[in-house]
């Protein structure tokens, strides 16, 4: 795989997807279950899929669907990084000295936390040497994670496959 599914620009991510129209209950006014707000995304290489049905609108449910897929293939999908990559032009545009910069509702992050990851996993779980590559500090990094919950947990977990002691946001 040469470059991470959350990371692919949106049209390219979308066309390798199956979207469905789906009507949902829930809070939303008289109109809520008429007609079909929902919208599922499905990633059919790898089956990974996300939902939004909040919003009355089909079009604000179908953005918030396609971030929501890219977090959720951030999380699953790992790429093949060695300890020479160097970090993506993203990830260090997004460097302030040794901070990374970025909201957890930025559109850029699902691909920065792919990164994150990829590199976490590429060195066995350390944080402190996939922030050595990445140009930030194991603290920051595991900052970083936290921002999508999920991401650190699975961190954890990892850390615990290896009886590593678990890690937590400061």
């Amino acid at each position: 795989m040469d470059q991470h599914p959350a990371s692919l620009p949106l049209d390219s991510l979308l066309a390798q997807c199956t979207m469905r129209r789906l009507r949902r209950s829930g809070p939303g006014g008289q109109h809520r279950n008429k007609v079909e707000t929902a919208v599922q995304f499905i990633h059919n290489p790898s089956g990974i899929s996300a939902e939004a049905n909040e919003r009355r609108s089909q079009a604000e449910n179908r953005s918030v669907a396609a971030f929501r897929l890219r977090v959720n293939l951030a999380l699953a999908v790992r790429c093949d990084v060695d300890e020479a990559s160097e970090p993506s032009v993203l990830w260090r545009t997004r460097l302030r000295g040794t901070r990374i910069e970025v909201s957890g509702e930025h559109d850029d992050f699902p691909a920065l936390l792919a990164e994150a990851l990829d590199h976490v996993a590429a060195c066995d779980s350390d944080p402190r040497r996939a922030g050595d590559q990445l140009g930030t500090s194991s603290s920051q990094l595991v900052r970083f994670l936290s921002i999508e919950p999920r991401a650190l947990a699975l961190l954890n977990q990892w850390r615990s496959d290896r009886d590593l002691r678990p890690l937590h946001a400061r």
